[in-house]
């Protein structure tokens, strides 16, 4: 009989606190991985020993947990040669910065003007690796070079875009002088 009252009443507190828990909606649980900040005409200046030598503004950012920065409405990087001049800037319609790589990202409309040497590059996609000081691309890419253009994927450059790499070249158009090449 002792068993049975023992049993009866484990059966009943453990009715009393089963039927006391509330359902929980399991999407009340879920992590967010959304943005945790937002900044709105954001500037910032990297610089060594008092010479700039990148400078990026967007007119809006977000900043997710894991450290990565998106930039919705465009980014414009511009990079200083070590005397300080400018030499080269980049332009995106969306951009991104890969925290773990140290890398930014421009999508869309992707431009890279090398003021120096009169050189421009057009794209869908294009990275900025900070470490290694390069700019790369697999997408297709059009460069200009005064009047000449070349066409091809698989694009690497120095960041400033001073010397590059193109392979996959494909249809590419020299400009003939009155004079000759």
């Amino acid at each position: 009989m002792n068993n049975r009252l023992l049993t009866f009443v484990f059966l009943g507190v453990l009715g009393l606190i089963s039927s006391c828990r509330e359902d929980v909606d399991s999407s009340a649980l879920e992590v967010y991985d959304g943005p945790m900040n937002m900044a709105i005409n954001i500037h910032l200046v990297k610089s060594d020993s008092a010479i700039i030598r990148s400078d990026i503004k967007a007119p809006k950012q977000l900043e997710f947990a894991n450290g990565n920065l998106e930039f919705p409405e465009g980014i414009e990087i511009e990079i200083y040669e070590k005397d300080g001049s400018l030499s080269t800037t980049i332009r995106a319609d969306r951009g991104y910065y890969l925290k773990q790589q140290n890398t930014f990202k421009g999508e869309g409309d992707v431009q890279v003007n090398n003021l120096i040497k009169d050189q421009q590059l057009q794209s869908e996609e294009l990275f900025w690796d900070q470490i290694k000081k390069i700019i790369y691309t697999k997408k297709f890419v059009r460069i200009q070079n005064g009047g000449d253009f070349s066409y091809g994927s698989e694009f690497e450059a120095n960041e400033t875009f001073t010397t590059y790499k193109l392979k996959n070249m494909r249809d590419s158009e020299i400009e003939l002088k009155d004079d000759g090449i």
